[in-house]
C-alpha cells in the first residue's frame, strides 16, 4: 500500500469511528450534537489520529486498540479550533473553507460544543480503559493526553500566545508557545500509539523527540503559509497573524530562515524515525509531506 492509500485508509477508519461516537438520537441536546458534528466533520486533515495509528502500527498488531484514543485526540483538537476561532480569541470567520462554528450557532453554543468535545473525548478514553484487563498503558496514554492539552500544555501555550499579541517577543518565548500550543498534542499522539502498542520505553522516548521536531515544524509551516499561502487552499484568510500583530517565525527571522528551520526540524524527526526501517515508511513520507503542504 502506497502513502496516499495508507493515509486514506487511516482517515476512513477514523471518520467511521467518529461517526459512530456522534450517532446520537435527537433530544434536548440536539443543537449541541449538531454543532459538535459541524466542526468535527468540516474536513480536517486528521493528522493527530493518523499519527497515533501510524505510531501504533510500528509496535502493535491490533489497531482497534488505539482507535478510541485516536478519535479522542481529534475531538480535543477540534475543540481547540472552535475556541480559537471565537471573537475573544482569534476572531476568525472561516475555518477549512466553511464559516466558523460561532458564525453558525452563536458564541454560546460554540463554547459548549468545544466543551462537549473535550469532555466526551475523556469519557470515551476512560470507558475504554476501564474495560481492559491491563489498564496501565491506556491510563498512561490518557494522562499523556491530559498533560498535553492542560495548563502546562496546549492551554498554557494559547495563554502566552494571547498575552504576546502586539508585543515583540524573543525566540525562547515563541518556541514555548509553539511547543505547547501545537507540538504538545502531536507529541501525545505519537506517544499514545507507542504506549498502547506496548513499545519499549526507549521507543516511546523516540516518538516523543520525533513529535517535538515534527510539531514545531508543523507550526512554523503554518506561520509561513499565513504569509505566502493561498486563501482558497487554506480555507481561511491569510495575513491574520500580521493583522493581530503576532510574533511568528517569519516575522522575527524572515521567510528564508523559517523555511530552512522547517527543513532542519523535519530532518531531525526523520533521523529518529528511520531507525524503524521499512515500518516507518509511512511516517517518513507524512513528515516530508507536512513540510511542503499548502493547507
Amino acid at each position: 500500500m502506497n502513502f496516499k492509500e495508507q493515509l486514506k485508509d487511516y482517515i476512513e477508519l477514523v471518520n467511521t469511528r467518529l461517526s459512530s461516537y456522534l450517532d446520537y438520537e435527537n433530544g434536548y441536546n440536539s443543537t449541541l450534537i449538531e454543532s459538535m458534528k459541524y466542526s468535527l466533520f468540516a474536513g480536517g486533515k486528521r493528522l493527530r489520529p493518523v499519527l497515533a495509528l501510524a505510531s501504533y502500527d510500528l509496535f502493535g498488531d491490533h489497531i482497534c486498540e488505539v482507535m478510541p484514543y485516536a478519535c479522542a485526540l481529534e475531538m480535543i483538537h477540534t475543540y481547540s479550533l472552535i475556541h480559537d476561532d471565537l471573537p475573544a480569541m482569534d476572531d476568525d470567520d472561516y475555518r477549512r473553507g466553511k464559516l466558523t462554528n460561532h458564525k453558525i450557532y452563536g458564541e454560546g453554543i460554540a463554547i459548549l460544543a468545544g466543551d462537549g468535545l473535550l469532555s466526551y473525548a475523556f469519557e470515551i478514553m476512560l470507558d475504554d480503559a476501564s474495560k481492559q484487563k491491563d489498564p496501565g498503558p491506556y491510563i498512561r496514554s490518557i494522562k499523556e493526553i491530559a498533560n498535553a492539552v492542560g495548563i502546562s500544555g496546549m492551554i498554557a501555550g494559547q495563554t502566552v500566545d494571547l498575552e504576546s499579541e502586539g508585543k515583540v517577543i524573543d525566540k525562547k518565548i515563541l518556541e514555548y508557545i509553539h511547543l505547547n500550543k501545537t507540538a504538545a498534542l502531536i507529541v501525545a499522539s505519537l506517544k499514545t500509539g507507542a504506549i498502547i502498542g506496548r513499545a519499549p520505553e526507549r521507543d516511546v522516548k523516540c516518538m516523543e523527540q520525533a513529535g517535538l521536531n515534527l510539531g514545531l515544524a508543523f507550526q512554523i509551516r503554518d506561520d509561513i503559509l499565513d504569509v505566502t499561502g493561498d486563501k482558497g487552499k487554506l480555507g481561511k484568510s491569510i495575513g491574520s497573524d500580521i493583522d493581530r500583530h503576532k510574533s511568528t517565525y517569519p516575522a522575527l527571522f524572515g521567510l528564508e530562515t523559517s523555511v530552512a528551520y522547517v527543513k532542519e526540524l523535519t530532518e531531525n524527526a526523520n533521523s529518529l524515525l528511520v531507525r524503524y526501517k521499512d515500518r516507518s515508511d509511512f511516517l517518513l513520507e507524512l513528515s516530508n509531506y507536512l513540510t511542503k503542504r499548502e493547507s
